[in-house]
């Protein structure tokens, strides 16, 4: 049997870091504390209507509350966060929402429905990644004042451009762009107009379980727990260690000086499966990993090198030998279990008809690239592979190693070339994944709408069109076909190889209890209890 490790031999060698490089700071931690460890390096901001990676939106979801919320059990499912109550016009266009008057900031002061006119507001004028989510509503930085008022304390009323699904907005306001801010913390610490952005990027300003005491980058994250929320459980602090290496993870949950290990790789997951000391949480999400090419680029820019790409990848070696308990081979742009998921493989590894592709393109004798990823593991190894794969069809492939927000951060800037990243969907509707895979109507640098199409300058006004119908469609049977004959489409016609569904595991010592991992990569801190 091929062996995870003999299958990326021959390839780059990845460093990796040794435990020894770490003292056991946090060994035998008290049970009011969790000492977590987990990579941290996606972070880019922890200001909720900015930061739009996994690991952040996570911690952010513990630090604020929403209007509406997911069900943990049922995603599909919406229920009230702030809002206790909420009704919408009989044309559709106006949506009012009644808070619960006992709701508080962590500094005690009530929440109102200012604050949450304000935050919504605010991720619109702001302009970062996420304010497309909302930006759907037609909202603009010059009209969303108009659109969304709060004529009393407790009350917020949004208005939308054209008539909207109230399942659809709720929805997108329960996205970890429709957060809700407190607006005198923001404001007080105003610099020029940015709205607090710069201080809420390291700082909060919250009402959820917990409240966040420092962000060191790529080092930790130190959350305490906020007395003035009705959920706040038995653990008083939780600190989030960065630890890039699984073995380190592993070595360092066995010593006791982690409670929970949340990156361990098939390697380390093994030997804990039946080991009774130790617990595994594992659940699917709704996540992708692929790899895109910017079609910018004169060699990336034409559908067959796209085409090319996706018939070179080892897809089932590459899952079978490096991440057969964390990924699952999927090709999709909506992970399995979301509505309307096509599950379909439509690509296998064949390397004749990939080079042939590759003549029908024009470039015989293939061409050089670089190819940006995260330096961690799997990534690390999994880029190794597609090095390998894409040299038997002549393309020499360049592998850049980087942090991973400085790897997002060049992608959002289209400086990349090919890239190998992840996507987690922001909210349990189709049109979640679709915009963001399908969507690029201008593609300028000054659009409002940074979708991951636009981050590859790629634009198909038939696969745009079709998931704007899908979109507006009201039968739900109907709408379910439109977004399955648009995932075939996207498979086919695409510069995305979209590859693998992860599944998340939080390794855990036998004392703790209560973590839950949900399909939308939220995870509630609150309910972990330590023995």
């Amino acid at each position: 049997m091929v062996t995870r490790r003999q299958f990326v031999t021959g390839f780059a060698a990845v460093p990796v870091l040794s435990y020894l490089s770490f003292e056991p700071v946090f060994a035998a931690t008290p049970t009011s504390i969790l000492v977590m460890a987990i990579k941290l390096d996606i972070i880019t901001s922890l200001d909720p209507h900015e930061g739009f990676e996994s690991v952040g939106s996570e911690i952010t979801g513990n630090i604020y509350q929403q209007l509406v919320k997911p069900k943990l059990a049922s995603p599909d499912e919406i229920e009230g966060d702030l809002a206790v109550s909420w009704t919408a016009s009989p044309d559709m266009k106006t949506f009012t929402f009644k808070l619960d008057p006992k709701a508080k900031w962590a500094d005690g002061k009530p929440v109102t429905a200012e604050d949450a006119a304000f935050s919504l507001q605010r991720s619109v004028k702001l302009d970062k990644s996420p304010a497309y989510i909302i930006n759907q509503f037609g909202y603009t930085k010059d009209n969303v004042d108009s659109f969304i008022s709060a004529p009393d304390a407790e009350t917020l009323v949004i208005k939308t451009a054209d008539p909207a699904s109230e399942s659809f907005l709720l929805y997108c306001l329960s996205a970890n762009v429709g957060s809700i801010v407190q607006k005198s913390a923001c404001m007080a610490n105003q610099v020029g107009d940015d709205l607090g952005n710069a201080w809420l990027k390291k700082n909060s300003a919250g009402s959820g379980a917990f409240k966040l005491r420092d962000w060191k980058v790529s080092e930790s994250v130190i959350l305490e727990t906020n007395k003035n929320n009705p959920n706040a459980g038995k653990i008083q602090r939780i600190i989030l260690r960065h630890i890039v290496d699984p073995s380190a993870q592993l070595l360092m949950l066995k010593k006791g000086d982690i409670d929970i290990a949340r990156d361990l790789n098939t390697e380390q997951l093994r030997p804990l499966v039946d080991d009774k000391n130790f617990t595994l949480v594992r659940k699917g999400i709704a996540g992708t990993m692929m790899l895109s090419a910017n079609t910018t680029h004169p060699n990336l820019s034409k559908p067959q090198v796209w085409q090319a790409i996706k018939w070179a990848i080892d897809y089932d070696g590459i899952q079978q030998h490096i991440v057969p308990l964390t990924h699952k081979v999927h090709q999709s742009f909506l992970p399995e279990g979301f509505p309307a998921a096509v599950n379909t493989i439509m690509y296998q590894r064949d390397v004749a008809k990939a080079k042939a592709l590759m003549v029908e393109a024009g470039f015989p004798d293939g061409f050089e690239i670089t190819l940006d990823h995260y330096s961690s593991s799997p990534q690390a190894d999994i880029v190794q592979a597609l090095q390998s794969n894409l040299a038997e069809i002549g393309i020499k492939v360049t592998l850049l190693a980087a942090e991973s927000r400085q790897v997002l951060t060049k992608m959002r800037a289209r400086q990349q070339q090919l890239a190998f990243t992840q996507w987690g969907a922001d909210y349990f509707d189709p049109n979640s994944n679709a915009e963001a895979f399908c969507s690029n109507p201008d593609n300028t640098d000054k659009t409002k709408s940074r979708t991951l199409a636009w981050r590859c300058s790629w634009q198909d006004q038939s696969i745009s069109d079709l998931s704007q119908k899908a979109l507006h469609e009201p039968d739900p049977a109907t709408r379910i076909k439109l977004y399955e004959a648009l995932q075939t489409k996207h498979m086919e016609n695409s510069p995305f190889a979209i590859m693998m569904q992860p599944t998340l595991t939080a390794a855990c010592r036998h004392e703790i209890s209560g973590v839950v991992l949900t399909v939308m990569s939220t995870s509630p801190y609150e309910k972990v209890m330590k023995a």
